[in-house]
């Protein structure tokens, strides 16, 4: 008889596993990536389908989970905003309970957590959570498979965020490298720093894994000893009125080569989860820097574009842990403990 801890399980946030089970995923997508690159077939969801439900547009997400879904040997369905409509001509449950007779498996990638929560609720198959304002666990596994090759381990990491520090990248970051024992700063103006109840929930799981956690407004205090600094676009998609007063705000907050120097760590990395206002050479960078004389955002040019970054890494790694969450609760993958 097949075994699973995952089979069946939905990935809805990082919470919802336990250290042992996200390190094993990690692991598990680093074997998937070896296989690939080695053209090794791993058709664990042969013959299955998978919806793909977005209401936010995608450029990685999407890419990753179809093709995540046809190397495991699945059929990939998308469907857009204005196909799904949750809310509009049919509640979330009804329609769960419809794509769960007719798919094996669900992502989403949306706005409320609560929807991806009553898609798991309600579908009876697995459900993946692609992003939503609150959480973005697919994210969170890529980045720290990331680190882990490039730094060799995760506990330990000396991680620092720039930015938004109440934006789902920054939570996920916070809570799940309190989960894995990385040292996590997230570094922002007061105002920006994560809400309250995210904050305890990092505190509970640091006492547990000796992780420590700080909050900090200095941009050049935060970054000394760092081996990774991150950061996210400072204004998060439904917020574009936010421009202005975000620029204002964080622009002592970009990541540059300032920066760079003052982690005194010649082996540092920068991390990105994408897209990314390093240049003009996009229609809102360029309209930026027309409006408030800004060429360069969140990042600057020259360091996203040096040998620290690794952020194309963190993408090409969004396919192989995504793929790592698919065949695990899917797949009838034998685990019997992690």
């Amino acid at each position: 008889m097949t075994f699973s801890i995952f089979q069946g399980r939905s990935f809805l946030k990082e919470i919802d596993f336990t250290k042992d089970e996200l390190n094993y995923l990690i692991d598990f997508a680093a074997h998937l990536k070896e296989l690939k690159q080695n053209n090794i077939p791993h058709r664990y969801l042969e013959g299955k389908n998978i919806a793909l439900l977005f209401e936010k547009s995608s450029t990685r997400t999407r890419a990753a989970f179809t093709v995540a879904s046809t190397d495991l040997g699945a059929n990939p369905e998308f469907l857009g905003a204005n196909d799904i409509q949750f809310g509009k001509k049919e509640s979330v449950e009804d329609s769960a309970k419809v794509f769960g007779r007719m798919f094996d498996g669900i992502e989403f990638r949306g706005f409320s957590q609560e929807v991806v929560e009553d898609l798991a609720k309600y579908s009876g198959v697995p459900v993946w959570n692609g992003l939503t304002d609150d959480w973005h666990p697919t994210q969170m596994l890529a980045d720290f498979l990331t680190m882990k090759e490039n730094i060799g381990h995760i506990e330990g990491i000396n991680l620092v965020y720039y930015g938004d520090g109440r934006n789902n990248v920054a939570n996920s970051l916070f809570v799940t490298g309190a989960i894995l024992g990385v040292n996590v700063t997230i570094c922002s103006p007061e105002s920006l720093f994560p809400a309250q109840d995210v904050q305890e929930l990092a505190d509970k799981y640091a006492k547990e894994s000796g992780s420590v956690l700080k909050l900090e407004a200095d941009p050049m205090i935060a970054a000394k000893g760092a081996d990774v600094l991150y950061t996210d676009v400072w204004v998060s998609m439904g917020e574009e009125d936010k421009f202005k007063e975000r620029i204002e705000l964080l622009l002592p907050y970009q990541i540059n080569m300032d920066i760079i120097k003052a982690t005194e760590n010649d082996n540092v990395i920068f991390m990105h989860c994408l897209p990314a206002f390093h240049d003009t050479k996009t229609v809102i960078g360029q309209e930026m820097a027309d409006k408030y004389g800004v060429k360069e955002m969140e990042v600057s040019d020259e360091v996203f574009n040096s040998e620290y970054g690794r952020q194309f890494d963190q993408a090409e790694n969004r396919m192989h842990t995504i793929k790592a969450v698919m065949a695990a609760t899917l797949g009838n993958l034998f685990i019997p403990k992690v």
